[in-house]
């Protein structure tokens, strides 16, 4: 299984920000499992493959968002 989420933001800086924040999570991952998160301008790419089970696949999604969320709320907060 293979998905690919591309997020697009308005500002270079904000880009950088989300992917610098989510990156570190792409390092340890189970076997099976690979998660890549690249910039490209003002787009955040998420590549994520996964050759187990359902599950592990649609919570490694949900995690990935999650973390992005919290990312994209910390640089409103930090906008304030």
């Amino acid at each position: 299984m293979e998905a690919k989420i591309v997020l697009k933001y308005r500002k270079l800086q904000e880009a950088e920000a989300v992917a610098n924040a989510v990156s570190p999570d792409n390092l340890k991952t189970p076997q099976g499992l690979k998660v890549k998160t690249t910039r490209q301008g003002n787009k955040v790419l998420n590549q994520i493959q996964c050759e187990t089970k359902l599950q592990t696949f649609m919570a490694t999604i949900d995690d990935l968002l999650s973390a992005v969320s919290v990312a994209e709320r910390t640089i409103s907060a930090t906008k304030k």
